[in-house]
């Protein structure tokens, strides 16, 4: 769980060092009794995150680069802004 809304929590690197995150167990039970026992951790949840996905695989592959043989979806900011619900 982070610290900060989605957007905020997600474009703020490690050096901006805002916002806090909390990590715990499998959850059991509701939010509140998952929160209440899990561990906050000042500044940005992507180190921890870079971390856990290295354990996962440290396999690295590299970039795909963008051109002819991937076609864009479309203009930005995209056209999922613009539809109303």
């Amino acid at each position: 769980v982070a610290g900060s809304g989605h957007i905020a929590g997600v474009v703020n690197p490690p050096a901006a060092k805002k916002y806090q995150y909390w990590t715990g167990g499998k959850p059991v039970g509701d939010f509140g009794q998952w929160f209440a026992a899990a561990v906050e951790h000042p500044g940005s949840w992507w180190t921890h995150w870079q971390h856990w996905v290295e354990t996962q695989d440290k396999a690295r592959v590299p970039a795909r680069k963008p051109g002819k043989h991937m076609k864009t979806l479309g203009d930005a900011p995209g056209t999922y802004v613009k539809v109303r619900v």
